[in-house]
């Protein structure tokens, strides 16, 4: 077979692995080509046509895989409703009339579209977290970054690109605090023809953490914003288990979330912490867990009594309900990182619990897990943090960036910060006593979306390319520093400019400055990457990175940086747009804890970015040149 033939036969393969055809249509083009090599004589030529029909028995499959993906339509109705919880009823912004919001359900591979409805009485984004949206971030979401917000009393549509995402991941607001009530699942099933990595479960549970705070959220947020009232930010009053407060905390007695289940069944439990601030510990009474998935990726089986989730994590766990009849606490303990003293270990305790079918009769209440680590626990965190690797098998291989192939090296180190006035800022300046930063540059976000912006070559005044691979001084990074050029911090709007391809190693440094030094989930919007490694203290290379796991390490869109510690990553960057990373602590989001990548096009229509929707929420000032420039002024006036 020559090489234009060979050409052809698998052309004639790509041709029939369209969708809406079926797989004795995929055979029958197999068959033809079978046909076409068997007209010639030859023995070597023959030989070679073995060998192109084995390749193509391993090629067809993929095509029939790529033929049977799916596409999904939802509609998101986003406006207020009225709930009850804590004694206290109010009004909240909730997707659907439900909180948490609906399940998304795909398949690997799939495409959905998702129909969002602003009916509520402020603009609003949303993220689809974990997903990588290929070569198309302006479906990703975050706030003046990708778009800027939907308007009230408009609709946009999201395009919502799976690719090598299976397991659980979650879709979340991604402007202010609206993520604590506008969020939901997302359940990304083996594409067909595939199956689980491991035994294929009985049934499966949603289990969502969320916060819950007494009055208007919103409201509370901004007065805390507001320089002239310069406190701090809400607190929740109490943790939710798929939005119901449990057994302990006050007028939730009745309404603790249940879940039946069948002795000797399997379950697979797809948990996501969207809680705003906290990480919890899980545990359910007299019941082991099997830890499977993590982020949308799968891991080696963990079996344990416990496990820690961070904000904006998902899991993916097996639960064997092979204990006694009768009924179970499901706890989600929050995993407390700060300095203190003391705290009650179930006063916050997010509860539901875990029912057993049968006949059987108790008076008794359900029994309370007490492997469940306490609240100040910092040891059973990081052990099971460091249990967690990646499946690494021929089904599921990994491939780890190798030390020769980093182009990029960044040390970032994430603070508590103040903003305070000099005497060269003038009389009109406000102390800012809560702020966060990397490297010392506090995020602010411009009023266009940087998105818009670089596809139209604009950069300032809407951003700067120089975010800085390292911190301006270095110092005792674990050590409570107060004094002022370790405090204060400038706010600027800078992101760093990656070539297509790159190999980026970043490491993220936790400081202690101002004494506020706990966990921090940092998150990567468009990308999944290698946790190397992480512990406690600076971050010295020559000896921690001899530590590294470069076998099956773990694969995620979310890991901690450890309190006064840190944390190593690998990825590359082979996804063209502009792409957000962050604390996934909201607080800390909110006071700057947080920059973008830019990632150039690849130069071939594969590698390029895609070009905008048709449209796009608008923002308050049109972004063309003109515009733009004459409000420059505006902008640096906004960032001074």
């Amino acid at each position: 077979m020559k090489a234009t033939e060979l050409r052809k036969a698998i052309k004639l393969v790509s041709v029939h692995a369209t969708p809406n055809i079926s797989i004795t249509s995929q055979t029958n083009a197999l068959s033809r080509i079978m046909k076409s090599m068997k007209s010639t004589t030859s023995p070597v030529l023959m030989s070679t046509q073995f060998l192109v029909f084995a390749a193509l028995i391993f090629i067809l499959p993929l095509f029939i895989s790529l033929a049977r993906a799916e596409v999904h339509y939802y509609d998101f109705i986003v406006k207020e409703v009225n709930f009850t919880r804590l004694c206290e009823s109010k009004l909240m912004l909730v997707v659907n009339e439900s909180y948490p919001g609906p399940v998304i359900r795909a398949r690997k591979g799939d495409t959905i579209y998702v129909n969002v409805y602003n009916q509520g009485f402020y603009g609003f984004t949303i993220h689809w977290h974990g997903v990588k949206q290929p070569r198309n971030p302006w479906f990703d979401g975050p706030e003046y970054v990708t778009q800027c917000p939907i308007s009230p009393g408009t609709n946009f549509t999201y395009q919502v690109q799976l690719s090598t995402e299976e397991g659980t991941l979650w879709w979340h607001a991604h402007s202010d605090w609206t993520r604590a009530s506008v969020h939901g699942a997302i359940v990304i099933l083996p594409a067909i023809g595939t199956t689980f990595p491991f035994p294929e479960p009985d049934e499966e549970e949603i289990i969502v953490f969320g916060s819950w705070y007494l009055g208007n959220l919103k409201e509370q947020v901004d007065e805390c914003l507001d320089p002239a009232t310069n406190s701090n930010l809400p607190i929740a009053a109490g943790y939710t288990i798929n939005g119901r407060l449990g057994d302990f905390s006050p007028c939730s007695k009745n309404s603790t979330y249940r879940r039946k289940v069948d002795y000797g069944k399997t379950y697979l439990l797809r948990i996501v912490n969207a809680n705003i601030d906290v990480e919890f510990y899980f545990a359910i009474a007299e019941h082991n867990l099997t830890v499977v998935g993590l982020d949308g990726s799968y891991t080696k089986p963990i079996n344990t009594g416990y496990i820690v989730i961070a904000p904006g994590q998902t899991m993916d766990v097996l639960l064997n309900t092979n204990s006694a009849l009768g009924s179970y606490y499901m706890v989600g303990r929050e995993y407390i990182s700060a300095t203190v003293d003391t705290v009650s270990d179930s006063a916050n305790d997010a509860i539901a619990i875990l029912e057993y079918n049968g006949n059987y009769t108790t008076s008794e209440a359900p029994l309370f897990p007490q492997q469940i680590p306490s609240s100040l626990s910092q040891t059973d965190a990081f052990n099971f943090y460091g249990n967690i690797r990646s499946l690494a098998t021929p089904e599921y291989p990994i491939n780890v960036p190798k030390k020769s192939d980093i182009t990029t090296k960044m040390y970032i180190t994430a603070s508590a910060n103040a903003l305070y006035c000099t005497p060269d800022l003038g009389p009109s300046c406000v102390n800012i006593s809560f702020a966060a930063s990397v490297n010392n540059i506090s995020w602010v976000n411009p009023r266009e979306s940087i998105l818009q912006a670089y596809y139209k070559n604009i950069s300032e005044p809407v951003y700067e390319t120089d975010f800085p691979d390292e911190p301006p001084v270095y110092f005792n990074f674990t050590e409570i520093a107060m004094t002022l050029d370790r405090v204060l911090t400038v706010q600027r709007t800078k992101v760093k400019v990656l070539e297509y391809n790159e190999t980026v190693e970043m490491v993220f440094q936790g400081t202690d400055v101002m004494g506020g030094s706990v966990n921090h989930p940092m998150h990567l919007h468009g990308h999944s990457f290698y946790v190397l490694g992480f512990g406690f203290g600076d971050f010295l290379a020559e000896r921690d990175s001899k530590g590294y796991n470069l076998i099956d390490p773990p694969y995620v869109t979310t890991f901690i940086t450890p309190k006064n510690g840190w944390l190593t990553i690998r990825f590359v960057a082979n996804n063209p747009g502009v792409w957000f990373w962050h604390c996934h602590m909201e607080r800390h989001l909110t006071w700057g804890m947080e920059s973008a990548f830019i990632v150039k096009n690849g130069g071939t229509t594969e590698t390029n970015m895609l070009g905008p929707p048709a449209i796009l929420p608008s923002c308050d000032v049109p972004l063309d040149s003109a515009t733009i420039q004459s409000h420059a002024e505006l902008i640096k006036n906004q960032i001074e």
